[in-house]
C-alpha cells in the first residue's frame, strides 16, 4: 500500500507529468501525517463543524429568498424587473467585497472570530430586509447580506478542512454543501405559506444559534501553529482528535510545516502569490470557480420561481418539490464524496448539468414552436430538478472542498480571497443578467450553460488533481512538486 501511495500520490491528469517523485518533506508527511488512514471522528469535530455549517445554512436562506419571494416583493414595493434584478444580484457583488477581505481578516482574526464577525453583517442584512419599507433598504440588507456570505464562502469550508482527519475531509467539508441546501429548502417551502417579511425575520434564527454554538468550539489548530501559540495548538487539537489520541504525528507535521512556512512568511507578498510553483493551484482553484457559476448555478438557484412560471409550470409546486429534493441530494453527495473521490464527482456532475440544462433549452425551443404544449412545462421542470441535483452532487460544494485543500498556509489568505472573488463576481455577472437573458432567449440561455458544462469537464479532465485520502501538507507538498 505504501508503494502505492507513493507512486500514485496525486491523480494527475495526463496533462502534467507523471514521473514526478515524491519529495524528501513529502515522505516525512506521509509518515506522520494524519494517522495511517485512521478516521478520529470525535463529537468534537462533529459539534465544531455543525456550529460552522450553520453559516452555510444562514448562506442558503440568502440564495433562496429572492426565488420565492420575487412576486410579492415587486407588488408590495412597487419595483420593475430591472429594479428587482438589483435586488437579486447585489448580494453577489457583496460577496464581491467579503471574498476581497475574507482571506486576510480569516488569518488576522483567526477562523472562529471570523464567523462571529460576520454575522453582524448577515443579522443586520436579515432585519434591514424585514423592516424595509423602499428599494433602497431592500439594497442595503442585501448587501450587508452578501458581505457576510462571502466571508463565509471562504472560511467556513477553510475551517472544517483544517480541523478534520484526512479520511473523512470531503465529507465533513462538503457538509456545507448540504446546509447550504437546507436553507434553499426551507425558504422555498416557507416562502409559498408566509410573508416575505416574516421570512426573512425566520432567517435571523440560524445567525443567533451561530453565535451561541461558537463558544463552544476550539480554534483551527493550523492556524494556532501558524501563528505560533503552540501550546493551545497542541491543546485544541488533542480536544479535537480525542483525550487519549496520539496526536503526536499529527502535530509534528503541521508543526513542521508551519516552520517552515514562518521562515518564508516575510518574504511574501501578494505577487509572489502568481510564482511558478502556486501556478497550477490558482488555475484550478480560479478556474473551477468561474466555470461554477458560468454554468448558470447561481440564476438558476436565484430566479427557479420565474423560471418555472415562463415554462408554464406553477412556481408554488415548482419550488416545493425543488425543496424536498435539495435536501437528500445533497446528503447523498456527502457520502460518495470521499469514496468516488472528487475528480470523478465534478466530472459526472458536469455532464448531467449539460445534459438537464440542453433540456430545459428543447422544452422552450418546444414551447416556441407550440408543439406538445402539455409536455414542454413537464421537461423544463424535469431539466430544473435534474440540473439542481447534479450541481449539487459535485459542482456546487466540492470547488470550494478543493480550494480549502490546494493552498498552503503561507498563501492560503491571499489566494482564498482571489479564488473567492473569482467566484463572486462570475457570479453577480450571471444574476444580474439572468432576468434579461430569459427575456432575450430562454433557449439560447440553457444552451450556453449547457456549453459551458461540457468545456468544465474538459478543464477537470485535463487540470485537476485528485486530493482525496491525503493530508493538507502532503497535497501541498505534491502540487509543487509537479510544477517543480
Amino acid at each position: 500500500m505504501e508503494e502505492n501511495m507513493e507512486a500514485g500520490l496525486l491523480k494527475k491528469p495526463l496533462l502534467l507529468n507523471d514521473q514526478t517523485k515524491p519529495s524528501t518533506t513529502e515522505n516525512v508527511h506521509e509518515q506522520n501525517g494524519n494517522g495511517g488512514g485512521d478516521c478520529r471522528v470525535t463529537p468534537l469535530v462533529v459539534l465544531s463543524t455543525s456550529a460552522a455549517v450553520f453559516g452555510s445554512f444562514v448562506f442558503g436562506c440568502s440564495v433562496g429568498y429572492s426565488s420565492v419571494t420575487q412576486s410579492a416583493i415587486m407588488e408590495e414595493l412597487g419595483l420593475s424587473v430591472a429594479a428587482y434584478s438589483v435586488f437579486g444580484s447585489i448580494m453577489t457583488f457583496g460577496g464581491m467585497i467579503g471574498a476581497v477581505i475574507s482571506g486576510k481578516i480569516a488569518d488576522l482574526l483567526g477562523r472562529r472570530q471570523t464567523m462571529w464577525f460576520t454575522e453582524i453583517f448577515c443579522i443586520f442584512g436579515w432585519l434591514a430586509i424585514a423592516f424595509a419599507k423602499d428599494a433602497w433598504w431592500l439594497d442595503l440588507g442585501r448587501l450587508s447580506l452578501g458581505i457576510g456570505v462571502g466571508l463565509f464562502s471562504y472560511v467556513i469550508p477553510v475551517y472544517i478542512a483544517e480541523i478534520t482527519p484526512k479520511t473523512c475531509r470531503g465529507g465533513f467539508t462538503f457538509a456545507n454543501q448540504l446546509m447550504m441546501n437546507c436553507g434553499i429548502s426551507l425558504v422555498y417551502i416557507l416562502g409559498n405559506i408566509i410573508l416575505w417579511r416574516t421570512l426573512a425575520l425566520l432567517c435571523v434564527v440560524p445567525c443567533f444559534l451561530q453565535v451561541i454554538c461558537l463558544f463552544f468550539i476550539p480554534e483551527s489548530p493550523r492556524w494556532l501553529a501558524k501563528h505560533g501559540r503552540e501550546k493551545e495548538f497542541k491543546a485544541a487539537l488533542q480536544r479535537l482528535r480525542g483525550k487519549n489520541a496520539d496526536i503526536s504525528e499529527e502535530a509534528f507535521a503541521i508543526k513542521e510545516t508551519a516552520e517552515t512556512l514562518e521562515i518564508n512568511q516575510s518574504k511574501f507578498g501578494f505577487f509572489e502569490l502568481f510564482e511558478r510553483r502556486y501556478a497550477l493551484s490558482l488555475v484550478v482553484g480560479v478556474g473551477l470557480m468561474f466555470l461554477q457559476q458560468l454554468s448558470g448555478c447561481s440564476g438558476i438557484s436565484y430566479y427557479s420561481g420565474i423560471i418555472l412560471t415562463k415554462a408554464g409550470f406553477s412556481s408554488s409546486i415548482g419550488t416545493t418539490a425543488l425543496a424536498i429534493i435539495l435536501i437528500p441530494k445533497a446528503l447523498m453527495g456527502l457520502i460518495i464524496v470521499d469514496k468516488m473521490g472528487r475528480r470523478p464527482l465534478l466530472m459526472i456532475s458536469a455532464a448531467l448539468m449539460c445534459l438537464c440544462s440542453l433540456l430545459v433549452g428543447f422544452s422552450f425551443w418546444m414551447q416556441g414552436l407550440h408543439y406538445m404544449k402539455e409536455l414542454t412545462p413537464i421537461l423544463a421542470f424535469i431539466g430544473l430538478v435534474g440540473y439542481i441535483t447534479a450541481n449539487a452532487i459535485g459542482m456546487g460544494g466540492l470547488p470550494w472542498v478543493i480550494m480549502s485543500e490546494i493552498f498552503p498556509m503561507n498563501v492560503k489568505a491571499s489566494a482564498g480571497s482571489l479564488v473567492t472573488l473569482a467566484n463572486w463576481s462570475t457570479g453577480w455577472l450571471v444574476t444580474y443578467t439572468f432576468n434579461f437573458m430569459l427575456q432575450w432567449s430562454p433557449i439560447g440561455t440553457f444552451y450556453t450553460f449547457a456549453g459551458i458544462s461540457g468545456a468544465t469537464i474538459v478543464f477537470i479532465w485535463t487540470l485537476v488533481p485528485e486530493t482525496k485520502g491525503r493530508t493538507l501538507e502532503e497535497i501541498h507538498a505534491s502540487f509543487s512538486n509537479i510544477v517543480r
